[in-house]
């Protein structure tokens, strides 16, 4: 198999930098060296920061709407 382009720290910077210049919030980053990506963690999908999702209360809240099955 391979191997993408070469992922270099300038490379990681340039993306990062271009995420924050968009308006976006990053929260962390993954780098696949075999697929050559680097993989960007935002609040594009919504979710703001201190309103991260807490499972708990939400299935206490859809358990006492519809009942315990």
């Amino acid at each position: 198999m391979a191997r993408g382009p070469a992922i270099t720290q300038d490379r990681i910077k340039r993306t990062l930098q271009a995420a924050k210049e968009a308006g976006l919030v990053v929260y962390g980053y993954e780098v696949d060296h075999r697929a050559g990506k680097v993989v960007v963690f935002t609040n594009a999908g919504g979710v703001l920061p201190g309103q991260e999702c807490n499972l708990d209360r939400e299935l206490a809240e859809f358990e006492m709407r519809h009942g315990n099955h």
